[in-house]
């Protein structure tokens, strides 16, 4: 008896398939009983670190995804990109994002220390089409908007008529004025929407960490639900923080000190689609010593990219777990967070990157319909410029912009079939979840796939 392997490779052949001849089967083609099974597999297939260790995160990763389709949505990129394998394989080639919807999109630290507009989510980055990102985004704002706001099916579709908007107007805009290598989406030069989100996202240093992560001490975190200190772990992770820094050419000096780590500790129940997965904490003394402005590192377990081995055959190579996530930062952000970076700690890759106070997503709850179509466009220039920089910081060696321009018109044809892969992609969805509260309830989740002679 054998642990089932991944099913990576067998994919990636299926993709270099469907390239050459469109008629062969897809998964997105089963139904019944066999997409039900399709559904469970995959998603034990994608989840089996957490399996096999009996996470409690599993267990709560697995419980929020039945909790609502856009949940399910969020947690399930490769069930969901493993029905478009080899799609596009014509279209321009770009850094997707690879998992793109409403609330991967937010204001985070640049380089600067400064708040920025942008997106947020790196852990899929890979190069394939740039129609995949707008597909996964114009499916996730149609669940969110109908699930979160709660809206009709005229408006829903309004909305992400925008967001394909917004990108096509963010392309053209880079490809006349070619300055998607500096600009940044701040809170002055933001629409009103994303203004708003700014004012939400401050708060104090001193605050936000006496408020959610100092001891009473201030000498190290707290312990609680969310945070197991790891104090003996210090020299440990003072060498990762060494590492990160000479990798980015982080100086010890001004905001950043000396980068002497203060405390180290685990941090439990964050995230979607992460959920389960080894996250820690790094606190750093702050420039004053007294604990006002110190800085919190975070360290996530890197993994696959969902996209791996989905995408058309091109000739790019964003890199391996962390270094591609450190990539895909690097690319899609302009002057970004310095501390983004990757290590290995007890022999798994890792990404780094600074927490800050005011890293801040959207409420969705909390927008207008006429918000609902503001915020949709924003995202959409936020993706246009993250794209744009694939020639810029990029592996790619020529100008993207007017190719993807070009690979979009007739403009009203292509909205249509990208609505009409979403509204597929959303029907698909229900059934799937169907499927997997099915599932849930008789327990298929709670032991891995085993293959036996």
């Amino acid at each position: 008896m054998t642990e089932l392997k991944s099913r990576v490779e067998d994919y990636r052949r299926l993709a270099r398939r469907f390239v050459e001849d469109p008629c062969v089967m897809r998964p997105c083609n089963l139904t019944g009983e066999a997409r039900r099974r399709h559904v469970r597999e995959t998603i034990i297939e994608d989840h089996a670190v957490r399996i096999a260790q009996k996470s409690d995160g599993a267990d709560a990763k697995f419980r929020k995804l039945a909790d609502s389709r856009f949940a399910f949505f969020r947690g399930t990129s490769l069930l969901f990109h493993r029905d478009m394998v080899g799609d596009d394989a014509r279209m321009p080639t770009v850094l997707v994002l690879g998992d793109v919807h409403p609330e991967n999109f937010g204001v985070m630290p640049n380089a600067d220390n400064a708040p920025i507009f942008g997106v947020n989510d790196f852990d899929d980055v890979v190069y394939g089409p740039f129609s995949w990102d707008l597909k996964r985004g114009v499916t996730g704002f149609l669940l969110a908007a109908e699930e979160e706001g709660d809206l009709k099916k005229k408006h829903r579709l309004k909305i992400a008529r925008c967001f394909i908007k917004g990108y096509r107007d963010g392309i053209a805009f880079y490809s006349r004025h070619d300055t998607e290598s500096s600009q940044q989406m701040r809170q002055d030069n933001s629409p009103k929407v994303i203004r708003k989100l700014f004012e939400e996202a401050r708060e104090s240093r001193k605050d936000w960490l006496w408020d959610r992560y100092l001891a009473e001490n201030g000498l190290g975190f707290r312990a609680n639900d969310e945070l197991t200190p790891l104090t003996t772990r210090v020299d440990e992770f003072q060498g990762y923080i060494d590492q990160i820094a000479k990798a980015a050419g982080v100086e010890k000096s001004g905001r950043v000190n000396r980068l002497k780590v203060k405390d180290v500790c685990l941090r439990h129940g964050q995230g979607t689609a992460s959920l389960g997965l080894a996250r820690y904490y790094v606190l750093l003394e702050g420039p004053s010593e007294d604990a006002t402005d110190d800085l919190i590192v975070e360290f996530k377990r890197a993994r696959r990219s969902a996209l791996e081995g989905l995408v058309p055959a091109n000739d790019f190579d964003a890199g391996k777990e962390g270094d591609r996530i450190a990539h895909g930062q690097a690319v899609h952000l302009a002057n970004g967070d310095v501390f983004y970076g990757n290590v290995e700690i007890d022999g798994v890759s890792f990404m780094s990157r600074e927490r800050a106070p005011f890293r801040e997503d959207v409420d969705l709850d909390d927008l207008s319909k006429k918000s609902w179509k503001r915020y949709a466009a924003a995202c959409g220039r936020a993706l246009a410029q993250a794209h744009a920089r694939s020639d810029d910081a990029g592996q790619l060696d020529y100008r993207i912009e007017p190719r993807i321009l070009e690979a979009m018109e007739p403009f009203d044809l292509f909205v249509d079939d990208i609505l009409g892969f979403a509204k597929e992609a959303v029907k698909r969805l229900d059934r799937d979840h169907a499927y997997y509260k099915r599932d849930l309830k008789l327990g298929a989740f709670t032991v891995g796939l085993k293959t036996y002679r």
